[in-house]
């Protein structure tokens, strides 16, 4: 391996690219945007921003990335590696160079299954013609890019001493770095461990690349797989936020850093990461995917660092590493109050959102500023956590097509719960409609129904308290997906489940925060079905590109 990495693990972040694969994790393209500038500021070493070959969208989302973001900015933070994912096909890595030739550190990532089960029944290829096959598309993908990943797809179900061959080929081919991949988190530890030392014992030329991992977590192992696998010698780490992904998801890349971290005098490894970032970007990305982090989720669960049990409070008291083996503000977790309020200016207001990460621009920043103002009249105390809720429910959201003017609800005991809703369209138009339902919020949403003329199933929908207090603000999560419209009539003729759409909005009323995630959600539906002509997204099996 190269000398510099001796002791240095490089984060290898697949939230954009694994992590959108998992059900209902639907971004958009200013959404994706958003997270890959977080994960630059949290000093990422390589950003896998997608699948450029997957539609005309995911090719445009990565290549803006590669622009805004894999270039050189203004600020001191570094630029990362700028990654587009491809099957081995030639037209597929055509298309990851398109995406990601813009950067300054652009990487092609290519990758073929080397399973028995995946060669005999996705690819029906035998060994000879995968590793022919390796050898051009890595050579070629070389040809183009000088940094290149290659992954043996359900490597850890592989046969290692095929294995050495495919991975001694591709590094002759032009492999700059190998990615071992226990794609259905199938591994032990100890195996895996195992795995990646025969690699690097067994497979010559090893020496002069990277080994990587890419773990799955179906049996609960990714994160101990991937220590495992570094303590083996592999020096990246491919990770996703929350540890979201395919299935059961991935390597938590939480767990990972704070795991290095907190017991480097064992382990003796580094890594780049900015760790008083990570309960941001956390909440950052559970807010675009819809996917609300367990309360016990290690790291960034909101129980992490509670403490109820009277034993554990009583040592706590005395001394607080009797029962906390992290401090809560190395992973960016405060207590602090906002001393400013109604009464204060614009200046202390945007020097703060910097000291917590936000630099905002002047439309932005008055959009937030009024926001604030607004929250600080209802308000007696103004914490953090209200100050991000009210940024990722103010500026974080998908394009407007439907925008809430009005809301009026009448229920309770007596009589039945009806919503009067009025709503913007983009082009100026106004439509008011008044709506029955079972409770509050279900006729809110109908109302929004009739309005916005989008047939979905409400898949999920959740409330909680940002903060404690009576006067707390409400967040609201929700995932839909459509019913018998244009977007799911698109996904059933191209073989595929309807995707989900997922919505947040933040408000002292919870029935607002309600109709504005149930509204963000809408909007992404119709943003997703108009431009349905224009996609075309990938068939199922690799084979039927590779055939």
């Amino acid at each position: 391996m190269p000398s510099d990495l001796k002791n240095y693990i490089r984060i290898f972040d697949t939230t954009l690219r694994d992590g959108e694969q998992s059900p209902g994790a639907t971004l958009t393209s200013p959404e994706k945007l958003e997270i890959a500038r977080a994960l630059a500021r949290l000093g990422v070493d390589v950003i896998e921003a997608g699948f450029p070959a997957a539609s005309p969208d995911d090719l445009e989302a990565v290549r803006r990335i590669a622009i805004e973001v894999g270039c050189e900015p203004a600020s001191n933070v570094k630029s990362p590696i700028i990654c587009g994912l491809a099957r081995a096909h030639k037209n597929d890595i055509d298309k990851a160079w398109e995406a990601v030739r813009p950067a300054q550190k652009p990487r092609i990532h290519t990758f073929l299954a080397t399973s028995e089960i995946h060669m005999k029944h996705k690819l029906k290829l035998d060994r000879e013609d995968v590793v022919d096959r390796v050898i051009e598309m890595v050579g070629y993908a070389r040809s183009l890019c000088e940094d290149i990943e290659f992954s043996p797809e359900d490597a850890g179900r592989s046969d290692p001493a095929f294995l050495y061959v495919v991975l001694e080929e591709a590094i002759r081919a032009g492999a700059t770095t190998l990615n071992i991949p226990d794609t259905v988190g199938y591994t032990t530890p100890d195996e895996f461990g195992a795995l990646i030392a025969g690699i690097i014992s067994n497979v010559p030329g090893i020496e002069n690349v990277i080994v990587s991992t890419h773990c799955h977590d179906d049996l609960g192992l990714a994160t101990a797989d991937t220590l495992a696998g570094v303590m083996a010698g592999a020096r990246q780490v491919e990770v996703t936020i929350n540890g979201i992904g395919e299935r059961a998801g991935n390597t938590s890349l939480e767990e990972i850093v704070m795991g290095l971290r907190t017991r480097r005098p064992l382990l003796g490894f580094d890594t780049g990461i900015d760790t008083t970032q990570l309960i941001r970007i956390s909440r950052l990305v559970s807010t675009y995917t819809g996917i609300l982090v367990p309360p016990n989720k290690a790291i960034v669960g909101a129980n992490a660092f509670a403490h109820e049990a009277g034993i554990h409070q009583d040592g706590m008291l005395k001394n607080q590493n009797t029962y906390e083996i992290m401090r809560p503000e190395s992973v960016g977790l405060t207590q602090s109050r906002l001393v400013i309020g109604k009464h204060s200016g614009r200046h202390a207001f945007k020097v703060h959102l910097r000291e917590l990460g936000y630099d905002l621009n002047k439309d932005e920043l008055d959009r937030a500023f009024k926001r604030f103002k607004n929250l600080a009249d209802k308000k007696k105390t103004i914490t953090d956590a209200d100050l991000e809720a009210l940024l990722t429910d103010e500026l974080y959201q998908p394009r407007k097509i439907f925008s809430l003017d009005g809301l009026q609800v009448t229920c309770g005991t007596m009589g039945m719960p009806t919503a009067t809703v009025r709503l913007i369209e983009e082009e100026g138009d106004v439509h008011t409609v008044a709506e029955v339902g079972t409770g509050p919020v279900d006729a809110v949403y109908k109302a929004i129904d009739a309005i916005a003329n989008a047939p979905n199933m409400l898949l999920e929908f959740s409330v909680h308290a940002v903060t404690e207090g009576i006067d707390a603000q409400g967040e609201v999560t929700v995932r839909i997906q459509p019913v018998d419209g244009d977007t799911a009539v698109h996904a059933q003729r191209n073989g595929e489940l309807p995707r989900t759409y997922g919505g947040y909005g933040a408000d002292t009323d919870i029935i607002v925060a309600s109709a504005k995630a149930y509204l963000a959600a809408i909007n992404k539906l119709l943003i997703a079905g108009e431009g349905l002509e224009d996609v075309k997204h990938l068939t199922p099996l690799d084979a039927a590109v590779e055939g």
